[in-house]
């Protein structure tokens, strides 16, 4: 059996030892003397968290097909652990192994929200690696960040040796083999940078410079080595079902965030709505065959025990064979107490019958996402839904049983009006009126309870909201309160319940969603002070951010709240994630005049995803 990294008395001491065993249904276990490469797998959050992290996955039973090639996952330690292990001096170690992550050749880090990055620092801190990849030594690991925050990495520039830009099936094994190789030569670690910075899709930020203009604004972006690409294309999956999935999903001794099995099905989305990031950096849309997806969905309900399966994807409603793989996956459940889950469905006749099948109608609410509360603002965004269809939609659902509806909105959109805000309520007693104009009395399951949730929004780069300013903490707040007073004017108030996320967690969002190199000094600073888990409502401490902000001389209001010219040379620029920056001005002016884009399937809107040679580009349009 193998040594653990932390003594009984400290597994008895901590909230869910499990976190930190290993040893799960289907970990992988190698013998580390027998392949020439390690790998630690990190995500940095909790593990219930990491472990529902479907990409993780992928790549763990990507990597450890190689017999060369040894991945191991390691996760954040929780406050409790994370106190322990800097007490007593023990290393941040991997599952599988035990062993500490310093002794690795690579630590791959996914950073999938701006709200990790403190935590980034809390794994490099345990793991006794230097914080600047300047700093590192031959016996340092590789530090590789990916994931779709990669798509503006320059916040966390410095503390990266590289990044993964775009899907990782593609390069990883070149890369792999470079350092194989890199290794005999006896190469030195720059030598191995500097070649792997010629691969498709990897950036090292140490061979680029900054310059700045006098206002702040980016001057110049450039390599410092000859050689070096000036332009890093994001790596994408064209032909899907050659792509390795998993067979044999690691199955965890605790509940995890999401308990079941996961089928991507697609990849990418058709719909370009304006405001949503994945939408345009996964573009184009790529679908996976019905056999592939077959032979998955049971491979993985075997080998896992699963009771849950759920589908993938950005718009499950916009797979090809969508009615003919549920009614497979029903017939795979029947029987077996198995469960499907289908998120991100349009609600419409198919989708309702497909859920009345599927779910137990007692126990689920359906979910809309109008993201605006008029149409005039729905056109803004381009979201492609109608209130018609919104209150058709909620009426199908009220008469197949259903009572409990969740609508999801946005706040601080642009162009956004108090008219738009309040339509937030008058849409959600719509909703729930229509319940009881549709349901005879009898008919009733109770009330109806219609939950209305609204975000504040976030521009994203790669957007055409890149250019949008961003409201102030107390615009957003003053916002809320104008739809929550709204809300208690309404007939069905009792039917009806507002929430609304946290505003000064949002604007930290924005900096570092668009910051620069010039943000990372305040991430550090700011974690030296002690933030730790910062998506985590209980340990987010904004005060810890401001002074750090203060101390390190930098302006929120650069990143959030400036105008943005169309001509302004942003921090992500170097990358080409396949939609160009001049359709992404048009669609931002497309905004401006409330004009809708049809979608991929209707008609071309030459975003620059064609150049990919594959997906919806090229399917037949006759």
């Amino acid at each position: 059996m193998k040594k653990l990294a932390l003594r009984d008395e400290i597994l008895l001491s901590v909230q869910q030892p499990a976190r930190y065993l290993g040893n799960e249904m289907n970990a992988v276990m190698k013998d580390p003397q027998k392949v020439d490469i390690r790998f630690a797998m990190c995500f940095p959050d909790v593990y219930e968290i990491g472990m529902s992290h479907l990409g993780m996955q992928i790549l763990y039973a990507m990597f450890n097909q190689r017999e060369d090639v040894y991945c191991e996952r390691v996760f954040s330690p929780w406050t409790d652990l994370d106190q322990i292990m800097r007490q007593e001096h023990i290393p941040l170690f991997a599952l599988e192994s035990q062993d500490p992550i310093k002794d690795f050749d690579f630590l791959g880090i996914t950073i999938q929200y701006e709200m990790c990055y403190t935590n980034i620092l809390q794994v490099l801190d345990l793991s006794g690696i230097p914080f600047h990849a300047e700093d590192r030594t031959e016996e340092d690991p590789i530090v590789i960040g990916g994931g779709p925050c990669a798509y503006n990495p320059e916040p966390l520039a410095p503390f990266f040796d590289l990044f993964y830009i775009g899907e990782g099936e593609t390069q990883y094994g070149p890369l792999f083999n470079l350092y194989k190789e890199n290794r005999k030569k006896g190469g030195s670690r720059v030598d191995f940078l500097k070649e792997a910075a010629k691969l498709p899709g990897i950036y090292v930020p140490m061979f680029y410079d900054t310059a700045y203009h006098e206002d702040g604004t980016i001057a110049s972006f450039k390599p410092n080595l000859p050689g070096i690409p000036e332009t890093i294309k994001k790596e994408l999956v064209l032909e899907m079902d050659k792509a390795p999935y998993i067979e044999k999903p690691v199955v965890p001794f605790l509940k995890v965030t999401q308990d079941r099995v996961v089928l991507e099905i697609q990849r990418g989305c058709i719909r370009g709505c304006r405001f949503c990031q994945a939408g345009n950096v996964y573009r184009p849309l790529r679908e996976h065959s019905l056999e592939y997806l077959k032979h998955y969905a049971s491979e993985m309900l075997k080998n896992s025990g699963h009771e849950e399966i759920s589908l993938s994807s950005l718009s499950s409603s916009d797979y090809t064979y969508l009615k003919e793989l549920v009614t497979f996956l029903i017939e795979e459940a029947e029987g077996k107490g198995i469960n499907i889950s289908l998120p991100s469905l349009r609600i419409d006749a198919f989708s309702l019958d497909v859920m009345s099948k599927v779910q137990d109608v007692k126990k689920s609410s359906l979910t809309f996402a109008p993201e605006a509360g008029s149409q005039r603002l729905r056109d803004v965004i381009n979201k492609g839904l109608t209130e018609e269809v919104i209150l058709k939609g909620a009426a199908e659902a009220f008469h197949g049983g259903w009572n409990r509806v969740k609508l999801y909105f946005m706040l601080g959109l642009p162009t956004e009006t108090r008219e738009d805000m309040e339509g937030i309520a008058l849409l959600s007693e719509k909703v729930a009126e229509l319940y009881y104009d549709e349901v005879p009395k009898e008919q009733r399951n109770g009330k109806v309870q219609v939950v209305a949730s609204s975000s504040f929004f976030v521009p994203k780069p790669f957007t055409p909201f890149q250019w949008a300013t961003m409201c102030t903490k107390e615009e957003f707040l003053e916002r809320a309160y104008i739809v929550k007073d709204k809300f208690k004017e309404m007939l069905n108030r009792k039917s009806l319940k507002y929430n609304y996320h946290e505003a000064d967690l949002t604007v930290l969002e924005g900096v570092l969603a668009r910051g620069d190199r010039r943000v990372a000094p305040v991430l550090e600073e700011v974690y030296k002070k002690g933030a730790m888990f910062d998506s985590w409502g209980e340990y987010f401490n904004n005060d810890l951010w401001m002074v750090a902000f203060e101390t390190c001389g930098v302006d929120m209001d650069f990143y959030t709240v400036r105008e943005r010219s169309l001509d302004e040379v942003f921090p992500w620029d170097f990358i080409d994630a396949g939609v160009s920056k001049e359709f992404l001005k048009r669609e931002w002016l497309n905004a401006i005049n409330e004009k809708v884009t049809p979608n991929c399937r209707q008609k071309c809107s030459g975003c620059g995803a064609r150049v990919f040679g594959g997906g919806v580009c090229f399917e037949d349009k006759n």
